[in-house]
């Protein structure tokens, strides 16, 4: 058997050592075991070594922080404080995580697999949107409208939501929370958050940052389980008063039927399959390293994957080609190497599932031109760089998220054509449009049915750009200068001065 994965034993064992591998609940400001006493084992998926071990909430556990987080709402003095108070806080958790940020980057890394280079762009990112949620804190405003009468004054504000379900993945288990909850709390709403029971170790340890911040207890309460028994609880408990999830569509749909009893206000970033359309006038060097990274970013476990690649027939032959040589020199290796561009997949059934994709392809008539297969290692779980050419938009593999480092190659013949097929798929998270001309970059994008669509570059992204999708991606925008508005309801004050005419009297 040939080893194509080394992992370096001596980099793991420091990488252990700087990390808490135990975590408790975080409920009402304290950290406690499960009252079930039941804990959750975690393997690193990068090496095959448990590397945490969670407090496993249940029902109780769940109750108590529905309580502590609807008394904190209701009683307490969060939702009352003015804007600089909170924007003061989150300038603090910001500079806590960015002064932990080494340890988040190697927790997430251990307990996802994602390279530890990538790991630490991500906390870093997470930073700059804690800090963005900060001033965005301050700026929470309504409107006031002076033209409905003489007498009459209306004035509309903007209350915190209330309490608010947090439920995030595996794939990006910091920078996710990093999305949701600051904006939450620069809105005065306090959360009850559940993240990934593969990856709850960042969360959990947010949950020391935020209360050595100085965050009022019951704020924030974070509990590490399993769906079925906390997650769809938290889609359906009448203390909780809105929803932010990102996971599946297939789960999206579970969470937002659930809800539909209470009619909870939704928020959901959900699945993708982006297309980068690539036109005979691009840049080619630039849209083939676009095209390299949006497949295997992440190990493509990304929902904002950029791996299904539209290219213009004139061009298509030297583009796949080329394409093809430059994924063999993609870097699949131990997570803990900072040389390391891929890393570890999720779990062994999430690595068979991706197989099974590539092999369905095979099926359909599509070439493999790359990979396809996983890669033997020391530990964990490793699949190469794979490249699925040939492929009609009416396959599977055109169409379905892959969420594995799986590109798919087909080809168009003009402006429409590519649009059609762009548009074919049930999502609508995100493209991109590779062309100098002017008239085709701008008429393409606009005419793709995407919350994001790029030009001449690929997931380049920034807190004060909103980020969601069209259709089957997702319910709603994430980051932007109205994100913290979402977790708010509007209150409209009629105010009127002076004598009124009881309507009941003779005129």
């Amino acid at each position: 058997m040939t080893i194509a994965v080394r992992l370096d034993q001596t980099r793991l064992s420091a990488a252990l050592a700087s990390v808490p591998q135990t975590h408790e609940l975080f409920i009402g400001g304290r950290f406690a075991p499960a009252a079930s006493g039941k804990t959750i084992e975690r393997l690193s998926p990068g090496h095959g070594v448990r590397v945490a071990t969670y407090a496993e909430a249940g029902a109780a556990d769940l109750d108590r922080a529905l309580d502590a987080a609807r008394k904190a709402f209701d009683h307490g003095p969060w939702p009352a404080m003015t804007g600089a108070e909170r924007s003061r806080l989150l300038h603090k958790v910001a500079d806590l995580v960015e002064a932990k940020l080494e340890i988040f980057a190697t927790l997430d890394s251990l307990e996802s697999g994602k390279p530890i280079s990538q790991a630490r762009g991500e906390m870093a990112g997470a930073v700059d949107i804690w800090r963005y949620a900060a001033g965005l804190a301050r700026d929470l405003h309504g409107e006031s409208y002076t033209t409905i009468g003489a007498n009459k004054l209306g004035v509309v504000v903007r209350d915190p939501i209330g309490v608010v379900s947090i439920i995030t993945p595996w794939n990006f288990p910091f920078l996710i929370v990093s999305q949701k909850l600051p904006f939450a709390l620069a809105a005065g709403c306090t959360a009850v958050v559940k993240p990934s029971e593969m990856t709850s170790g960042s969360t959990l340890l947010l949950g020391r940052v935020l209360a050595e911040a100085g965050l009022p207890e019951g704020v924030v309460n974070i509990l590490s389980g399993y769906g079925p028994e906390i997650g769809a609880p938290m889609t359906t408990d009448a203390r909780v008063d809105m929803i932010s999830f990102t996971g599946s569509t297939r789960v999206g749909k579970a969470a937002m039927a659930a809800a539909s009893s209470t009619l909870k206000k939704m928020s959901m970033e959900l699945g993708g399959k982006n297309p980068q359309l690539i036109f005979p006038d691009a840049d080619m060097d630039a849209a083939l390293d676009a095209a390299v990274f949006g497949s295997y970013f992440n190990a493509g476990e990304c929902c904002n994957a950029g791996s299904r690649l539209l290219v213009h027939q004139d061009i298509a032959a030297a583009f796949e080609a080329e394409f093809v040589e430059r994924s063999s020199r993609v870097v699949v290796g131990d997570p803990l190497d900072p040389k390391t561009l891929v890393g570890a997949l999720i779990s062994p059934q999430h690595l068979a599932l991706v197989e099974g994709h590539v092999a369905n392809a095979r099926a359909e008539g599509a070439n493999v031109a790359l990979g396809g297969s996983r890669l033997e290692s020391e530990g964990g779980q490793f699949m190469a760089a794979t490249v699925v050419a040939g492929a009609k938009p009416s396959m599977a593999i055109a169409r379905d998220e892959v969420f594995g480092p799986v590109a798919t190659l087909m080809r168009f013949s003009s402006a429409d054509e590519a649009v059609s097929i762009a548009n074919g798929a049930e999502y609508g998270l995100s493209a991109s449009v590779w062309s100098r001309d002017f008239d085709t970059a701008v008429g393409v994008s606009k005419r793709l049915r995407a919350g994001t669509v790029w030009t001449n570059t690929f997931m380049d992204g920034a807190a004060e750009l909103p980020f969601g999708g069209f259709r089957q991606s997702g319910i709603g925008r994430e980051l932007g200068r109205n994100a913290v508005a979402d977790y708010t309801e509007e209150k409209t004050l009629h105010l009127h001065c002076g004598p009124r005419t009881a309507w009941w009297l003779p005129r």
